[in-house]
């Protein structure tokens, strides 16, 4: 099992989903020989809080991950690589975590280091026996290295970049290091893949690159395969197609392994594209919401719904679209039942198992998907801070608001959300009103420790129940 994602990836970025500049051969080769996915959402529309829905199942509500760099994976949740880990499979963890610091000892990255060691929580207690992982962000070409793009934003040019590559025994990593860091990311999974299949050992490979997350930077030849764009998007595009060619060289790696019809490949971003969305150039920041409404720190679906693939020869039938909609909160029941993994408690699962649409015989979701995102930053893609998405509809509104300024649009006939249908979805709208508020009700007793047999602290100051994302 191979969970790749990309950082602030548009639904548009992409060759498969209709962009038409941008080169993503090796994605568009995937899509031909798996599934696609119309109508994929993120856990949320930045980064941490998705992260924590793919390893959890759990909207990050009930454990406090509200927003970038705020709180931490508690121990008591139970993650994926957990799951395959007690089912006898080697896992590893390669790229971005952000879902905790990942050195009590040393300054690292946003938030590590002594002044911060609550906030402790690496992937390696987290059940991954190997990891290659940052804290966050780093540059996309030169990882370790403060680029150019940027300077009075990142530092000095061409000083180090203030976070590490980190392996599970707590190291930093000092080699390896230089050009496209997708490349070099990869080059820590491709050993991992290699000695699972030589042991014949089942394995999950949890692989999150940074690209296209600022800061973004694309090598020579990568930015030379746009020479008809100005040089801002060329770094842009560029590091795209770079990741790109990574994944073209993880699946042909599990062609030479013979190990791919055993093999299931997923692929997403964890939110919409950063920056304006305007085509200005003042900064690199180009990504594509394919006409979707709103960008990243938005709930419209320019910030949640993304370009979503999976690969499972063995399963899914080549050339398949999925219209159902699904979210990153489905990838832990989805391999929960794979696994015939029973959870050992009664804790709320958010997501729900893909087994079904993935085998073709179901195309309907079972329960709706829930959204909460309060920004702490002005916003022009600002949203109502609340949303639901069932089979059809999707709510979003404020919750303690005036109903009368809810919005309501059909998914199916109108995914950019141009017409509001509130006045003739009342009951729908009231159905999820009361159906988000049972929600929130469940996320407090989450949020207090309720899920968890031994006592529960906040990790963070704003993880407090009364808090104000919690309202």
């Amino acid at each position: 099992m191979i969970f790749i994602m990309c950082d602030d990836l548009g639904y548009g970025d992409v060759g498969f989903n209709g962009n038409r500049i941008m080169r993503t051969p090796y994605l568009d080769q995937m899509r031909r020989a798996g599934a696609c996915f119309t109508r994929f959402h993120t856990g949320g529309p930045v980064c941490s809080p998705t992260r924590g829905t793919c390893m959890t199942g759990r909207h990050y509500m009930r454990y406090g991950i509200g927003h970038a760099n705020e709180g931490a994976l508690p121990r008591q949740e139970i993650t994926l690589a957990e799951i395959a880990r007690q089912s006898g499979y080697r896992t590893g963890h390669f790229g971005k975590w952000h879902l905790g610091t990942l050195s009590k000892t040393e300054k690292d990255s946003n938030r590590g280091g002594p002044s911060s060691a609550r906030l402790y929580s690496p992937p390696w207690e987290h059940g991954f026996d190997v990891c290659f992982s940052t804290e966050a962000k780093v540059p996309t070409w030169d990882p370790t290295k403060t680029p150019a793009e940027g300077a009075n934003l990142w530092g000095e040019p061409g000083t180090p970049w203030p976070a590490s590559y980190w392996n599970e025994r707590g190291e930093r990593v000092p080699d390896n290091l230089d050009g496209d860091d997708s490349r070099v990311i990869l080059d820590r999974v491709d050993p991992f893949v290699r000695a699972a299949a030589q042991a014949s050992e089942p394995f999950l490979a949890v692989v999150w690159f940074h690209t296209p997350h600022a800061p973004v930077v694309a090598g020579p030849q990568y930015r030379s395969m746009y020479p008809d764009v100005p040089e801002p998007k060329q770094h842009y595009f560029g590091c795209i197609s770079a990741m790109d060619e990574q994944v073209g060289r993880l699946n042909a790696l599990l062609g030479e392994l013979a190990i791919e019809a055993d093999t299931a490949v997923w692929f997403c971003s964890d939110n919409g594209p950063e920056g304006s969305g305007d085509g200005s150039l003042r900064s690199r920041n180009h990504g594509s919401t394919g006409g979707l409404r709103g960008r990243k720190r938005s709930l419209y679906n320019g910030g949640i719904t993304v370009p979503a693939l999976v690969k499972w020869p063995g399963l899914v039938k080549a050339g398949e679209t999925y219209s159902m909609p699904c979210s990153t909160l489905d990838y832990l029941p989805t391999v929960a039942e794979f696994l015939e993994f029973k959870m050992p408690d009664s804790r709320p699962i958010d997501g729900v198992s893909l087994m079904l649409l993935l085998a073709g015989r179901d195309a309907r979701r079972p329960a709706p998907i829930p959204f909460r995102y309060l920004d702490r930053k002005d916003n022009m893609f600002g949203s109502p801070t609340f949303a639901m998405i069932d089979n059809r509809y999707k709510l979003l509104t404020n919750l303690s608001g005036n109903p009368s300024e809810d919005e309501c649009y059909d998914m199916t006939s109108d995914p950019f959300e141009q017409l509001n249908i509130i006045a003739d979805q009342r009951e729908f709208a009231e159905s999820m009103r009361n159906r988000l508020g049972e929600f929130i009700d469940s996320c407090r007793r989450s949020h207090t420790g309720s899920d968890y047999p031994e006592p529960y602290a906040p990790l963070d100051p704003f993880q407090e129940p009364t808090a104000a994302w919690m309202k």
